[in-house]
């Protein structure tokens, strides 16, 4: 059996995800490890948009 997926709502999730960590990285001016983690969690951030709001983008 096939299950559905719903790319809108992973899409969703993915933009709430990069919102936050685009937040961190604001916060961590004076931080600097949260500054470069952040920077790696935008890094993967932006390959699950590359795999899904891409495609989710295409879909409409």
């Amino acid at each position: 059996m096939m299950t559905q997926i719903d790319l809108k709502k992973i899409d969703e999730k993915i933009q709430v995800m990069k919102s936050t960590a685009q937040e961190l990285n604001r916060l961590g001016d004076n931080f600097p490890a949260l500054a470069r983690n952040s920077v790696r969690i935008l890094a993967s951030i932006k390959m699950l948009e590359i795999n899904v709001s891409d495609l989710v983008e295409l879909d409409v």
